[in-house]
């Protein structure tokens, strides 16, 4: 009887001691992983954030499709576009006033001559300043007419090679192309119809009378080459001009009038 006794009491003894072992394996696991091995469904995990970057690449500009144009034909539009650039703004700039009142292209006293401007208003002569840049505006009104043949010319010097790289390039680089191979060319052939415009309205004498006031009050001896100077602005108002419709038929579908430039511009709708 007695011996029943101490195994009973031994196998009770053993249970308690792998019931507190289990309970310390238990402890240990919760702790260190933090799953609670009675109530796994119960367990907190711990969630890693993960965080994403997502890269966008620049985006690329398509390249105009001129699959279905030939050179010629591009050629052609770009000719057509300058051409329409001269036209046009040869007729504005030829009305009364089209320099003189357009901010643009506006002729003004000649910089190294502003100093004249400022001491004749200074005596109260300023109508007499006024009268002076209104006559070099007059100028080149009336000489503008004489230029649309030049520049027409002009712009027959552009090969098919240059054309195409110009058609993929800036809003105005048709203009400054032409501007870069005729400048000299133009100034040249100019010049004498600027020259005579400058007689024509009277402003070649208004402005030996305007800087002879000048130098007889300040004591100086002012020159200046003014057909030189009218002829040069005279051009750069063109140019402007054209530029202007240049980059308006790039990016306006209804500035492009004819069926080469609606061709030729068209393409760069489908970049």
């Amino acid at each position: 009887m007695r011996k029943n006794i101490l195994l009973a009491a031994g196998l009770l003894f053993s249970i308690s001691s792998q019931a507190q072992l289990l309970d310390i394996i238990k402890s240990t696991v919760k702790t260190k992983t933090g799953v609670d091995l009675d109530n796994p469904s119960q367990t907190k995990s711990s969630t890693t954030k993960t965080t994403t970057t997502t890269t966008t690449a620049p985006a690329k500009t398509s390249p105009i499709n001129l699959g279905s144009l030939t050179s010629t034909q591009i050629s052609s539009g770009l000719k057509e576009a300058l051409s329409l650039g001269v036209t046009d703004g040869v007729k504005k700039l030829a009305l009364t006033d089209g320099f003189l009142k357009n901010e643009a292209v506006k002729i003004l006293m000649p910089e190294k001559l502003r100093k004249i401007d400022t001491t004749l208003r200074s005596l109260g002569m300023g109508s007499l300043a006024d009268e002076g840049v209104k006559l070099l505006n007059r100028a080149a009104e009336d000489a503008v007419t004489e230029a649309a043949p030049i520049f027409t010319k002009a712009i027959t010097s552009m090969t098919i090679t240059d054309a195409k790289n110009i058609l993929l390039s800036t809003d105005n680089a048709a203009t400054n192309y032409l501007q870069t191979k005729t400048q000299s060319q133009l100034f040249t052939a100019f010049q004498p119809k600027v020259k005579a415009s400058l007689g024509k309205v009277g402003a070649d004498t208004v402005w030996k009378n305007l800087i002879s006031k000048y130098n007889t009050f300040t004591g100086q001896s002012v020159t200046t080459d003014l057909n030189e100077y009218v002829t040069t602005e005279t051009i750069n108002g063109v140019f402007k001009m054209v530029a202007d419709k240049e980059s308006g038929i790039r990016n306006t579908p209804a500035m492009r009038t004819t069926s080469i430039l609606q061709k030729v511009f068209g393409a760069q709708d489908a970049k």
